[in-house]
């Protein structure tokens, strides 16, 4: 077995996969609350040869918060701290994201722009749009339309958030038996405001920048072997040359 040659092939499929999460990450940026991914290199043992070393990637999500910034708009919503808005997902399944950008349906009912109901203590938010009366949104999550309180959004953490499942569109799922949801009691809820995505755009170019060159460089390793392999195997095919 050609240990390098693999090697090489292995840190191909690596940096093909980067440049995968850079464009993700680039695609997803303004959304709201968005986290970026990242993806963790190692290194494994290799089966096939004693010795031999492989290059392993695993895709992680980068939780840090980003910025929070006012819009001026009431169903704007942003959680400062840990914590994520409960939402119910098309197929019934529970979701949790940071992306607060919300409205009410015709029903009057506190939605995601996609259309999924945002969860409350009691189930849904719902208001009354035949009533003037403002809405307000309290920093532990307490909807009131005038003085007429509608429910508190459930705000929830885990035990640790990188065992979520990430769906796309900046919504996660806790499908992992290991996750422990709790109350975000530490966090808070700021109406007419959105929290930015955490991604850098001119951090993931540069990102960008470094995987092309490294599959660059991969592709010349690659060569090289085939190169050596197709010298050798002409030669010991021909071992009496004129």
């Amino acid at each position: 077995m050609n240990v390098s040659l693999y090697q090489a092939a292995a840190a191909l499929n690596a940096n093909d996969r980067w440049q995968e999460i850079i464009s993700q990450n680039l695609a997803a940026g303004t959304v709201p609350g968005f986290k970026k991914q990242e993806l963790a290199f190692s290194a494994i043992a290799a089966t096939q040869a004693q010795g031999a070393v492989m290059p392993a990637t695993q895709v992680v999500t980068d939780f840090q918060q980003g910025q929070i910034r006012p819009t001026g708009v009431s169903t704007d919503l942003a959680i400062d701290g840990d914590g994520f808005f409960q939402v119910q997902l098309p197929g019934g399944q529970t979701g949790y994201t940071r992306d607060g950008e919300f409205q009410f349906n015709a029903q009057g009912e506190l939605v995601t722009k996609q259309g999924y109901l945002v969860q409350s203590d009691g189930g849904t938010i719902q208001i009354d749009r035949n009533n003037p009366a403002p809405l307000s949104i309290a920093a532990d999550g307490t909807v009131s339309q005038g003085s007429e309180i509608k429910g508190q959004l459930k705000l929830t953490t885990f035990n640790d958030p990188h065992l979520l499942r990430t769906i796309g569109n900046g919504y996660f799922t806790a499908t992992d038996p290991n996750l422990i949801p709790s109350a975000a009691t530490a966090a808070t809820v700021r109406q007419g405001y959105l929290e930015a995505g955490n991604v850098s755009p001119v951090a993931e170019m540069a990102h960008l920048v470094a995987a092309m060159r490294q599959y660059e460089a991969n592709q010349r390793v690659v060569q090289i072997h085939d190169d050596r392999m197709a010298r050798a195997i002409s030669e010991l095919g021909n071992p009496n040359p004129s």
